[in-house]
């Protein structure tokens, strides 16, 4: 199926392509301007479109302008799913989203979302840019994906409505419907800790909280403040049960045809766009807890040792969907 798949990616690619004024043959190097669309579900405040503008900046500047990014935010191209969608099918070039939405394309993405693996971002961080990491996302060029840099979304905490009221304890979370993505890690974690998980696209959350459709939702302290989430939710709960590495990708049949200088570059930006990525989301969790409490939030606590006991059977409830060495790994 996915030679099937990887024709059709390759004949939809030379077509783009061609429409974008590049004079190469199909099946030879891209040798002359190429614009690639990067799409965000997301705002342009948000750490992701902020590291990728400066992506954006450093290619055309190191091609003089033969590469252009036009960066489409607010999910103006789609939510997470339609992106990643769009990556495979090569109506999107470049977006970056959480691993786990990547986990249909390739179900050992994603392994950095089991409940409570890393204390800090220097843990993960390293694990990310490690080997297991490298192992999990093998094959996904099969999917048409090429990862060029690992963003960081931050770890991932539960706000919940004024009705609902505060999350102190596991016994909170009893009964609570909490909206997730669509990540299968993510969602038997909140099963774990009591919760009912319902999927949703990121662009349509804000609405649907407004409307009462949640008593809750989960994400990461950057996320809930740079997409005014605070508005429509009162209480913050400083739970981090589980970290959110983010793939920054670009369609794997471009990467084929670029050349080897054009791929240093686009790899040396996104690099230099992971590390700004970073910064921004380790000091945007350090500093807006204070701000979303200033926005109206109230802020709590609870003790991560009984949520952490909950989930503890998290990785062996999914020893029949990953791969027992990368599992063991993590063990």
């Amino acid at each position: 199926m996915y030679r099937f798949k990887t024709a059709i990616f390759a004949l939809t690619a030379c077509i783009g392509i061609g429409l974008c004024g590049c004079g190469a043959a199909d099946t030879g190097t891209i040798s002359d301007d190429l614009v690639l669309r990067a799409g965000f579900s997301t705002s342009s405040s948000d750490p992701r479109v902020v590291a990728t503008e400066l992506f954006k900046e450093e290619v055309e500047k190191a091609t003089e302008g033969r590469i252009k990014i036009e960066i489409y935010t607010d999910g103006e191209l789609g939510g997470d799913s339609e992106l990643i969608s769009g990556i495979v099918n090569g109506d999107v070039d470049i977006t970056a989203s959480s691993a786990g939405n990547f986990a249909n394309y390739d179900p050992n993405v994603g392994i950095t979302a089991f409940p409570f693996l890393f204390d800090d971002f220097d843990e993960a961080w390293a694990f990310v840019d490690g080997p297991v990491e490298a192992e999990a996302e093998a094959k996904l060029y099969e999917g048409n994906i090429k990862v060029l840099a690992h963003y960081d979304n931050g770890f991932r905490c539960v706000t919940t409505t004024e009705e609902y009221g505060p999350v102190n304890s596991v016994a909170d979370m009893q009964g609570m419907v909490i909206r997730t993505p669509e990540n299968q890690i993510v969602m038997q974690t909140m099963l774990l800790l009591g919760a009912t998980p319902k999927v949703l696209e990121f662009n349509k959350l804000k609405d649907a909280l407004k409307n009462g459709e949640f008593d809750a939702q989960e994400n990461p302290i950057p996320v809930i403040y740079n997409n005014d989430l605070y508005e429509v939710q009162k209480n913050l709960a400083i739970t981090n049960h589980s970290y959110d590495v983010m793939l920054f990708v670009i369609r794997q049949d471009i990467w084929d045809r670029l050349s080897e200088a054009d791929r240093q570059v686009i790899m040396d930006a996104a690099l230099v766009a992971q590390k700004k990525d970073r910064e921004l989301v380790r000091s945007q969790t350090e500093e807006y807890i204070s701000k979303l409490e200033e926005k109206g939030m109230n802020i709590t606590y609870p003790d991560l040792s009984e949520f952490k006991a909950a989930t503890a059977s998290g990785i062996d409830e999914f020893a029949d969907r990953y791969d027992v060495k990368l599992l063991n790994r993590i063990r």
